[in-house]
């Protein structure tokens, strides 16, 4: 990633909205989608695949300003966003 194409955003909220898809909503106002299925991969997300249930239990980490599962693996904010949809095309 190029330093101009670095955010520096939080995340504020985390709704799963269907499998492994979920809204995520922005420091800045904006709420995006991002599919994160191909994202769980490796010892620390690989078995949320197989997890569902705790895929859900997803939550926002106020002080890392990201997105948090219950082994404490976390995604950069500014990767969720720039991989994330709007939740609303423009």
């Amino acid at each position: 990633m190029g330093t101009d194409e670095y955010v520096l955003v939080d995340v504020t909220d985390v709704r799963v909205l269907s499998r492994y898809v979920t809204e995520l909503t922005f420091d800045d106002g904006s709420v995006k989608v991002i599919d994160l299925e191909d994202w769980l991969t490796g010892p620390d997300f690989g078995w949320l695949l197989e997890d569902y249930p705790a895929f859900c239990e997803v939550a926002v980490d106020s002080e890392s300003g990201t997105i948090r599962f219950s082994n404490g693996a976390e995604f950069s904010p500014a990767g969720l966003y720039l991989a994330a949809k709007a939740a609303v095309p423009a």
